[in-house]
Parts: structure tokens; sequence; C-alpha cells
């Protein structure tokens, strides 16, 4: 490199032990990678094995890892669980393949479960619990009402997906907490704003705009047949205005919840108006899903839109370290779109 490039830095300990000098001359990449529905962000790791030397690492040993720049200094990615370990050759190499959260049967056993009269909050802190999980519930999803769910046949992973599909939310583990927070708020799981992001031209190494008029839709429709009081009815938001409304295949219990219900679809939908992907030659790994970012440089259609980072992969190998980001649309005043019963 010549002189003033700056220089990518990464440090990797293994229970507590410093392995940087021991991996740097065996590296072939290590990547990490965070997406905002997946279960738990992901470390994969690429080291040769050309001398036979490299011992095999324990499936269940934590890893933790840092990136970052000599310029800037090093961003913690957090700790990660070892899950899979695969040797092959020739050449000879060593894969690892680590989650900041491991997977215990306690997630992935199936339960049969009922919540009656109960609470957001009330839910994720007893999955949390019997999980041995710090639970994370934002704020304004803490008293969200739930008169009835059931959980039959189901994981708590896959449960928490589904609830997370049923209020917008992001449904993670990462870093021993479980977290619930709404998609695109801009905030942590506590309420705490995240920085805002800006992405020039210059920083791209590749990128790719999209936009679909498949799919779109001008409001959500949705359903419900409140059998105790003998009524049925639908609720819409947004408007009918020949554009196409999407109609909710369930029936819902109640009026709040189809509307509920709607609401989180159309925020989903206004989402998936378009997306943004792109490399940043310069690896940035302080960015992370749920961030806004503001683009300049490219076509007015992009740089106009808010966007928010869907998923980020940092990557890092001897030609440097690097960013590629999937960003979706931010809806534009969502909270604020026409509701109506009817």
């Amino acid at each position: 490199m010549t002189a003033g490039t700056p220089i990518p830095r990464w440090r990797v300990t293994l229970d507590g032990r410093d392995l940087t000098g021991t991996l740097r001359p065996r590296l072939i990449g290590l990547s990490v990678t965070s997406c905002r529905r997946e279960t738990a962000d992901q470390l994969d790791i690429r080291l040769t094995d050309h001398d036979g030397q490299l011992a095999i690492p324990p499936r269940g040993a934590t890893l933790h890892v840092w990136l970052g720049w000599d310029s800037t200094g090093l961003v913690d990615m957090g700790t990660f669980t070892v899950d899979e370990v695969e040797h092959s050759g020739t050449p000879d190499e060593l894969t690892l393949v680590a989650r900041s959260a491991h997977l215990k049967s306690s997630l992935r056993a199936q339960r049969e479960q009922s919540w009656h009269d109960t609470t957001v909050a009330a839910i994720v802190d007893e999955l949390a619990g019997r999980n041995n999980l710090t639970p994370r519930c934002h704020p304004s999803l803490r008293d969200q009402a739930i008169d009835h769910i059931d959980q039959t046949s189901e994981s708590d992973v896959n449960f928490l997906t589904r609830l997370g599909l049923r209020y917008d939310a992001v449904a993670t583990i990462k870093a021993g907490a479980l977290i619930f927070a709404p998609i695109g708020q801009g905030t942590t799981a506590s309420g705490k704003p995240i920085p805002a992001a800006a992405i020039g031209r210059a920083s791209g190494d590749r990128h790719r705009w999209h936009a679909a008029e498949r799919g779109a839709y001008s409001g959500v429709r949705g359903r419900y047949e409140d059998k105790g009081r003998g009524h049925t009815g639908d609720v819409l938001v947004g408007n009918d205005d020949g554009q196409g409304v999407k109609v909710l295949r369930t029936i819902y219990a109640s009026k709040s919840n189809a509307m509920r219900a709607a609401r989180s679809e159309y925020r989903r939908l206004q989402r998936g108006v378009s997306s943004f992907e792109i490399t940043l030659a310069r690896g940035r790994p302080e960015l992370y899903p749920e961030t806004h970012v503001a683009v300049r440089g490219f076509k007015p259609e992009i740089d106009v839109t808010d966007w928010l980072i869907k998923s980020a992969k940092h990557h890092v190998n001897d030609s440097g370290l690097t960013t590629e980001l999937e960003l979706e649309t931010k809806p534009l005043h969502v909270d604020k779109a026409p509701e109506k019963s009817e």
C-alpha cells in the first residue's frame, strides 16, 4: 500500500485468548453478516492449513471480533459461538461458522402454549426467561395488548418471527439478548436513536438500484369477525384509489387486531417499493441494520429516497476491508396513512 493509504485492522479472540497474530498469516477471508430478521449475526472465517498445524476449535467456543482501520480504530462486532467447523483440501483449509446466539435446544424445541389478555412485553419476557436471554422490548411495543395468540407445535424461534411479522418488528437474538423492536424507527431496542449515515458515490465500488410497479398497493384491507359482539367488518389502511388494495387472508378476532395487521403489512409493502445494494470499497463496520442512510451522487430517484439498512456484510481479506449493504425504502408518513373502518 502507498504512504497514507488506510490499512484495515482486525482482531479475534478465542475464549478470551488473542489469536490475531496466529491467524493473520493464515487468513483467506473473514466476514460478519448482520440481517434484520435472522436469529443471529453470523461470522465466517476461512483459514489456510497448508502445513497441517492449525488446531480445530471446539464447537461452542466463543469468538470475539473487531474490525476497522488503523486511522479510525476498531469497531466491536460482538461475540460469536462456533456452530459449524469444516476442514477441506487440497489445499487444506479450515472454515468456521459462528453465530451471535447459539441456537440451543430450548430455542429449537417445538412447544404448545396459549396466551390470553396479555401484552407483547409479557410474552417477550417469558420467552427470554426460559431461554436464558435478556429481554429487550422497545418502549413503543411493550404495552401493545394481545387478546389471544397460540404457539402450536412451533419453536420459540419461529414463534418470535411470526410475532415480529404481526407488529412489523425486528424479532432477533443478539449478544445474549432477545430484541423486539419496530422496523424503520431508527432507534435501538431501548428507544435510543441510531445515528444516521451518509454515503457518497465515491465511496461505492458497485451498486444496484431496483424499482418495480408489480406488487405496489395503495392500501391494505383487513377483515375481522368479533364473535362476542356478533359483528363483522373490515378496515383499510391507505387508500382505495384504483391502484390496487391488498386484502389479508386471515380473518381476525377483533377490529383492533385487523387494523394492527393491516398497518404492519402496509409498512412492509411501502419498504419494498425500491431497493438499493451497494458495496463500499472502504468498509464501514459501524453500519448495521435499521440505520437510516442518505446517498448522494447517484440518480435523483436514488438520492431523494430515505434509505434503511436491511442487511450489512463486512468482509476482510488481504485485499482490504469492504462492506456490502442491502437498503430498502423507509416508508414516508406510514403512521399517518389514512385508516378507515367499514
